[in-house]
């Protein structure tokens, strides 16, 4: 996990990114806020944490998306005063007694605690099983530039809110919400053996029913078309059964 924590100060800072977020800004005053950015497409972006600490939003992204996201956010910019500074702060996590300062992940309480300072890394918890368990998906993993927030569960990881008004993306995320009902997501799978990330997986006939992502004792996270979701899927040489 390497991770970048960028500074957004000035007055304008809680407008600007509210309207270019997928959650309510104004939770930052109950902890860690988990969110999203998306094209005006609905697509997904980047997911990141924003905090409040000293006067100033403090911005936790997988650092492989650290300058495209601060590019990204000083397209919107224009006039306002806002700022956005790479800072030196680093992120330790972890499952166990949380240490003093450490904030809880909101996207499951299984997920631990994430703690900003001078340390990077975590405690040693199998962050990837407990992904697994509960099908959260990982920047650059599940998460990928075709995505769609809320077949990765955005709603089940209070990382969208329904009713903070417009934001970039908002028109197509809220339709999928209300209008239609989703044929296609990430699920937790079944796997006996191990293939790629990334491999396909196709039913017992041969059709093509998704892709598998990351594993884990003898489960995955696999995106699939729900309605070819059947038992004896496999990818490469790997069985894979729905849960």
């Amino acid at each position: 996990m390497t991770r970048t924590i960028l500074e957004i100060t000035g007055s304008d800072a809680m407008h600007f990114l509210q309207g270019l977020i997928s959650n309510d800004i104004n939770r930052l005053d109950q902890g860690l806020v988990y969110t999203a950015m998306l094209t005006p497409q609905g697509k997904y972006l980047a997911d990141f944490f924003l905090m409040g600490r000293d006067g100033a939003i403090w911005l936790d992204v997988d650092s492989s998306l650290a300058t495209f996201l601060t590019q990204r956010l000083g397209m919107y910019k224009l006039r306002s005063d806002v700022s956005i500074t790479e800072t030196d702060r680093k992120v330790w996590r972890g499952t166990g007694p949380a240490p003093e300062g450490a904030l809880s992940d909101p996207r499951h309480p299984d997920l631990g605690w994430r703690l900003y300072g001078d340390d990077d890394g975590d405690d040693g918890s199998d962050f990837d099983a407990i992904r697994v368990a509960h099908c959260i998906p990982e920047t650059g993993i599940e998460l990928t530039p075709d995505s769609f927030i809320l077949e990765a569960g955005f709603e089940r990881l209070n990382g969208v809110d329904f009713r903070k008004g417009c934001y970039v993306g908002q028109e197509v995320t809220a339709r999928m919400k209300h209008k239609t009902e989703l044929r296609k997501g990430l699920s937790t799978v079944a796997i006996a053996g191990a293939a790629p990330v990334g491999t396909q997986i196709t039913t017992p006939d041969g059709k093509a029913a998704g892709t598998l992502y990351t594993q884990s004792g003898g489960r995955a996270i696999a995106y699939l078309r729900f309605d070819r979701s059947v038992p004896g899927m496999t990818a490469d040489t790997a069985r894979i059964d729905p849960m």
